[in-house]
């Protein structure tokens, strides 16, 4: 597991001199890591639970229904953002990357219950060339990268204000999960954007991409935790 950052305190904002370190997965997909990219990431964290309406997925699998495992909330327009850091942090990934990323999406990990499954973000029409960018708000947590249909995976383990941004061929050919964790940990954020070159990243709607799946109001500081649910 990569170093961990430890700037997750202070005047939120991104910093000054980010360094990002290339990780190679295969000769067509790369992840690059950006340690203590987002300065003050906890303070975000904690006004973004506090702040945003969250809304609880709901989707078929198999024969029953069953809520996603985390908390979301997506914005379609990229001017449109629930903190001031997190517009600094898009606009400065689309500089170092010269792409124009869309909206936020955010999703929520309220305990070590909640998680999601390796999978690939197929909604993203064109997914041989995509970027895929993710700043880790909170508790650190397993980040695993395997290739697609199995196989030994990696563990990036972003810590709280890290940024990991997925390139090149990731989204066809490897697959990314956050598992749950039996030890006590506290909430995890993680604020996404995408960019696909086909324009398909700018298609979300107001609940995401996944327009397979029924949303419900979800209040943070109910009863509804992650531990009641089924799956992960």
């Amino acid at each position: 597991m990569l170093q961990g950052n430890l700037l997750t305190h202070g005047t939120p904002g991104v910093a000054s001199t980010p360094s990002f370190e290339r990780v190679e997965l295969d000769a067509h997909s790369w992840v690059d890591v950006c340690r203590g990219f987002l300065i003050g990431a906890d303070e975000v964290m904690a006004e973004l639970i506090e702040g945003v309406a969250w809304r609880t997925g709901r989707r078929q699998m198999y024969d029953r229904e069953v809520d996603d495992p985390r908390l979301s909330r997506w914005w379609r327009d990229p001017d449109e953002v629930p903190h001031p850091a997190l517009g600094a942090a898009r606009a400065s990934i689309c500089a170092h990357y010269d792409r124009e990323l869309g909206g936020v999406g955010l999703n929520y990990y309220r305990d070590g219950a909640d998680s999601v499954a390796f999978h690939r973000d197929r909604e993203l029409r064109d997914p041989a060339t995509t970027l895929v960018a993710i700043v880790t708000l909170g508790s650190q947590r397993p980040f695993r990268l395997r290739p697609f249909g199995g196989g030994p995976s990696i563990d990036l383990g972003p810590a709280s204000g890290d940024l990991l941004v997925m390139g090149g061929r990731c989204q066809t050919e490897w697959e990314h999960g956050v598992p749950k964790v039996g030890r006590s940990v506290g909430p995890r954020v993680s604020a996404s954007w995408r960019w696909s070159p086909d324009g398909s990243h700018r298609r979300a709607q107001s609940d995401g991409y996944f327009t397979s799946r029924q949303w419900r109001a979800a209040a943070p500081g109910s009863a509804e935790t992650g531990s009641a649910h089924p799956f992960g």
